[in-house]
């Protein structure tokens, strides 16, 4: 048996890496304003817990992005495929990723793949040629470390 599983990335500004993330890999920000309205309207959750985000109601501190081919949840907005999910934690990153993204490139578009990157708010941080190939090692805006291939 297979399991459904999805990416949890914690942050201090949840919506901003999703709309990072989102732009870097040509993923959709997750609209979960129809389960957030429905529970508002019946007073389940209070309104702090909501922010507006893209012009339509969000979680304050969780928001995912989803791969725009797979399918979703039409009440929640959740994605039932490929999925990076952003939370907001206290305490800020202090160390090393011990898990990371791999972002692989258009052959010969590597370059080219990583400056589109740095324009959205990454930050290169060093090559890598190896006997395995080569590859550009990034962080994202809260400085997760990602790798474009």
């Amino acid at each position: 048996m297979t399991l459904h599983w999805k990416l949890v990335i914690d942050a201090e500004d949840p919506h901003a890496q999703a709309d990072f993330w989102a732009a870097a890999l040509g993923y959709r920000v997750e609209d979960n304003s129809p389960l957030i309205d429905q529970l508002l309207g019946r007073g389940a959750v209070p309104q702090e817990l909501t922010v507006e985000s893209h012009g339509r109601r969000a979680w304050r501190d969780l928001i995912g992005v989803r791969h725009p081919d797979d399918p979703f949840d039409e009440v929640s907005g959740a994605g039932l495929g490929r999925r990076i999910l952003f939370q907001r934690v206290p305490e800020e990153k202090t160390g090393k990723n011990r898990l990371h993204v791999d972002v692989h490139a258009a052959p010969g578009e590597r370059d080219a793949e990583t400056a589109r990157l740095v324009a959205l708010g990454a930050t290169s941080l060093r090559q890598v040629r190896e006997q395995g190939g080569e590859w550009t090692v990034m962080a994202d805006p809260e400085g997760n470390e990602f790798c474009v291939q």
